[in-house]
């Protein structure tokens, strides 16, 4: 790592689905936004709902990020997004044409091709019944999000309508995308993915549990996480080293780099 860089921009970090980061004593993010603190860094939550549809989460997003240029007084932020909060910042730039707000993405395990087991569950009949679309919007509301939106999440994550997303969600050359990636060595690093990394290799290859090796390298600035980390466990949830790697050291690597290129 480097030596106490300076970061130029503040840090907002936004979450995937299921994960939340609205309260501490909810907070998905582990030691890594204690240790980013602790470099000097300024840290802030995306606040996005886990189950919000990216049109919904990037407006959430414009509005908490406005707020937080007003209060830091800074020109820009930079965003370190995992999973589906990588599509919603993408969406967020591009809708709102923030790009001369947001210095840096980086995105981490986001299919930004797609997730296969979405598309799994997609073609499963009773989630497109009214018992299932109403099963779904009560677990979302029970799950704290204020606009949830469980069926039409799944669907956004599809490959068909990700590969829609793609064509219309250009990059804006105003800002440095990054796209990091983990992989699973075998079914057993990480029991809570055993199934689904088990269905992946299967039928797609490398994974992580949830996101595929393929799905997860999107842009120019392409980077394998060395390790046998599963899609959760880069999160830090669990507070320890996943396979000798100390989780908060990639995200002091990542702004060490965003910081060396001006950001």
């Amino acid at each position: 790592m480097a030596d106490n860089p300076s970061l130029k921009y503040p840090v907002v970090l936004v979450h995937g689905i299921i994960a939340n980061d609205r309260t501490k004593y909810f907070n998905f993010w582990g030691r890594i936004p204690k240790t980013l603190n602790k470099k000097g860094i300024q840290v802030f939550f995306g606040n996005t709902d886990s189950w919000g549809s990216f049109e919904s989460n990037a407006k959430v997003l414009k509005e908490n990020i406005e707020k937080i240029l007003s209060e830091t007084k800074a020109e820009k932020v930079n965003i370190i997004s995992h999973s589906k909060g990588g599509i919603d910042s993408r969406y967020l730039i591009w809708k709102y044409n923030f790009g001369e707000k947001i210095a840096s993405l980086t995105t981490i395990s986001t299919p930004h091709h797609g997730s296969e087991l979405a598309g799994l569950i997609y073609k499963k009949n009773i989630i497109h019944s009214k018992i299932g679309k109403k099963a779904l919007d009560i677990f979302g509301k029970l799950y704290g999000d204020i606009n949830p939106d469980l069926y039409n999440v799944n669907y956004q994550l599809t490959t068909a309508r990700m590969k829609e997303f793609n064509e219309n969600i250009i990059m804006d050359k105003r800002v440095y995308y990054q796209s990091l990636y983990t992989t699973m060595k075998n079914s057993y690093d990480d029991l809570m993915f055993s199934n689904s990394h088990r269905y992946l290799s299967n039928i797609i290859g490398e994974n992580d549990g949830m996101v595929c090796e393929y799905s997860a390298k999107w842009g120019n600035n392409i980077r394998k996480i060395d390790g046998r980390i599963s899609h959760a466990e880069i999160l830090d949830y669990k507070k320890k080293n996943i396979s000798g790697v100390n989780i908060p050291d990639i995200y002091i690597n990542i702004t060490d780099d965003i910081s060396k290129r001006g950001f």
